[in-house]
């Protein structure tokens, strides 16, 4: 979505507030802010250990917080809050929860014993309550719009790193995501099958999926991205429109990094 489409009717699909998160005496977030609208798609952009990961994984709750608040589509993800304080919800509370926020990585992390097939279609039928038809069809129609069409008998290991992280992708589409977090989804493929991957991802923001992604992919960023937000040592240093932080950026910090990764 087009920021100028964008305003302060959209609904807020992700308000993220002062999320902290420590490992031991390590502070890998100190106070990281973010709101993301419907139909809006944000890449985070920064060194390698600034935080980008952990804070999409914190939006899950993969991640426990040290302290702030996470909210997706108005819900508090990962805590019930009782009189001012909260309580970690149970594993089966947060499964539900994680129905409605589809998550790729960096490794495919595809059923390596299941054809592709079945990869995609098993979780619909275990949490979403589909038959196994309504299923299927589901993942046939998904195999299609990833350029899969044809591989739905496929074993994993007989699909390129660019299909595989493809088929990972619709596999997070079947549960019906109300927002699509991205994890470097193409820093483990060799560089002439990132842009396969790459493509349906544009097709995913063309058509009004929400998104947040980690990317080193600047010229991605650019393209699809409606808000890019640089972060550094935990911190959020410069939020802004993609092209405008991408060409014009305020911070010293951003623009020594830009020009290293040009």
């Amino acid at each position: 979505m087009s920021s100028s489409a964008l305003s302060s009717t959209t609904p807020l699909i992700v308000e993220a507030v002062e999320v902290h998160k420590s490992f031991g005496p390590l502070d890998v977030l100190k106070g990281i802010n973010l709101t993301v609208r419907k139909g809006e798609v944000v890449c985070l952009l920064g060194p390698s250990g600034s935080g980008k990961s952990t804070f999409l994984r914190c939006i899950n709750h993969l991640e426990r917080m040290t302290s702030g608040r996470i909210l997706v589509d108005g819900q508090l993800i990962g805590y019930h809050q009782h009189a001012g304080v909260l309580h970690e919800m149970s594993g089966k509370e947060l499964a539900l929860q994680r129905r409605d926020i589809g998550m790729v990585f960096q490794r495919f992390n595809l059923f390596a014993h299941q054809d592709v097939l079945t990869n995609i279609s098993q979780a619909p039928i275990l949490n979403r309550g589909k038959t196994r038809d309504e299923a299927r069809a589901r993942a046939r129609e998904l195999l299609k719009m990833v350029d899969l069409e044809g591989r739905e008998q496929s074993y994993p290991y007989q699909l390129s790193g660019g299909q595989q992280q493809r088929v990972a992708i619709a596999r997070a589409l079947a549960m019906d995501p109300k927002l699509m977090l991205f994890d470097e989804p193409t820093s483990a493929l060799d560089p002439e099958l990132v842009g396969e991957v790459l493509a349906v991802m544009r097709k995913l923001a063309s058509g009004g999926m929400t998104m947040i992604v980690v990317t080193h992919e600047l010229s991605f960023a650019r393209e699809v991205a409606d808000r890019v937000m640089f972060m550094d040592q935990g911190v959020v240093v410069e939020e802004g429109p993609a092209r405008e932080v991408l060409d014009n950026p305020r911070q010293e910090r951003t623009q020594a990094f830009l020009r290293r990764m040009h």
